[in-house]
């Protein structure tokens, strides 16, 4: 088993529930997100789109160790909103969502234990609607080398079936690559004894 988690449950595309109780409404948004600054961009466009709205809550995780997290009432009693969402995305073991819960006051309050109820379940429907997928985190690391190694770096590459992309071959070669994150420590050393062998890592997606 490697020290760290390289694959996640998130899900494939947009989705949504809706729950309604005592004249509320509360429209929960799914979304699947890599970034807090893909989050932003969503939120602006609901709150564009929902502008009527009297409150906007959410929760979100991100990462595959699940260490990013935020939770946000949106001015409804502390804990009876963005928590239970949050709770709603635990419950399904997914990360690298975002759910959105855009609430319409009907005139007559809830109470906190209803609010809790109408957050969780608006965000349940969502997650219930949405298709959940498997992703696995990949390392990208660009290899340059002189041309006399391109034999060699080709053959480990195609006996470790490792992917590359935009290879350039001349005097001085180089190649994309990459490899699910648990492999990295293997398959970096199989270039140990390469000569003139550069490689530097891009990123982790």
């Amino acid at each position: 088993m490697p020290e760290y988690i390289d694959e996640y449950n998130t899900i494939s595309k947009p989705s949504e529930g809706l729950f309604k109780d005592k004249g509320s409404k509360f429209i929960a948004k799914a979304f699947p997100v890599g970034s807090e600054i893909e989050i932003k961009a969503i939120q602006e466009q609901l709150r564009n789109e929902y502008h009527d709205a009297r409150h906007h809550c959410y929760a979100y995780m991100l990462g595959a160790d699940k260490k990013v997290f935020r939770a946000n009432d949106d001015g409804e009693p502390s804990s009876t909103a963005g928590k239970p969402i949050l709770g709603q995305i635990k419950s399904f073991d997914l990360t690298n969502v975002l759910i959105v819960v855009v609430r319409y006051f009907g005139g007559t309050k809830l109470g906190v234990s209803g609010l809790i109820h109408a957050y969780k379940t608006a965000a349940e429907e969502a997650l219930k609607s949405a298709e959940i997928i498997k992703r696995t985190l990949h390392d990208y690391y660009i290899l340059k080398f002189d041309y006399a190694a391109m034999n060699t770096i080709m053959r480990i590459l195609k006996e470790e079936n490792i992917e590359q992309t935009d290879q350039k071959f001349d005097l001085t070669c180089s190649v994309i690559i990459n490899f699910r994150k648990a492999d990295t420590e293997k398959v970096l050393s199989k270039f140990d004894r390469i000569e003139n062998l550069k490689i530097e890592f891009i990123e982790t997606k």
